[in-house]
């Protein structure tokens, strides 16, 4: 049974980027490097917290929950989802990853979990490993596959085996990156309650 593709333009289903919503993001950076610079122990926390808080959280819920009811959803009805969504996530995700990373090295050094011995030293390890491997993920494998879809989908006739190819090998690399976030989350509480 093939599905139809409706008359809608894209203009009506994807509004443009708004560029104010830009200098949300470059604000967020902004709060990361005055954290930074002022060295306090608090902020720097702060920040490191909420973005990995905010970027943990949505991963998990998009991956997870938004994933998988799109999934069963009718073509029109997942394209105008995506179409709406993409452009959001696209400078949100990358900006909170960054943050969360950054902020965590600094704040990490800060309280000098960097110089540990060995036995410890592991929990910064696992710490390290995991973060380069949900940044290089999401940098380097979700956003690409995110970007190529919307594009695909801004079409005014989507090629829809294209789109379902790409998604199967998101699907895969999203549960990784959720297996990933909660391996984070154990090592975060091993730091939280001393290592």
């Amino acid at each position: 049974m093939s599905q139809t593709v409706s008359t809608a333009t894209t203009s009506d289903i994807a509004p443009p980027i708004n560029p104010w919503h830009l200098l949300g993001y470059a604000a967020a950076v902004g709060v990361m490097i005055a954290a930074v610079v002022a060295d306090v122990p608090w902020y720097l926390n702060f920040v490191h917290v909420m973005a990995g808080v905010l970027w943990t959280g949505i991963d998990l819920f998009m991956g997870f929950y938004i994933g998988p009811t799109l999934r069963s959803a009718p073509f029109e009805a997942r394209r105008a989802v995506i179409m709406r969504l993409m452009p959001k996530t696209l400078f949100l995700m990358p900006t909170l990853s960054i943050i969360t990373g950054t902020s965590g090295w600094y704040h990490a050094k800060q309280l000098g979990f960097l110089d540990m011995p060995w036995p410890q030293y592991r929990w910064v390890l696992a710490a390290l490993v995991i973060i380069a491997i949900l940044t290089v993920q999401g940098l380097c494998i979700l956003l690409p596959t995110n970007v190529r879809v919307y594009l695909e989908l801004r079409k005014p006739e989507p090629d829809q085996s294209r789109i379902a190819r790409l998604m199967s090998t998101y699907v895969y690399w999203v549960t990784v990156q959720g297996c990933m976030q909660v391996a984070i989350i154990v090592v975060m509480a091993r730091f939280v309650t001393g290592i």
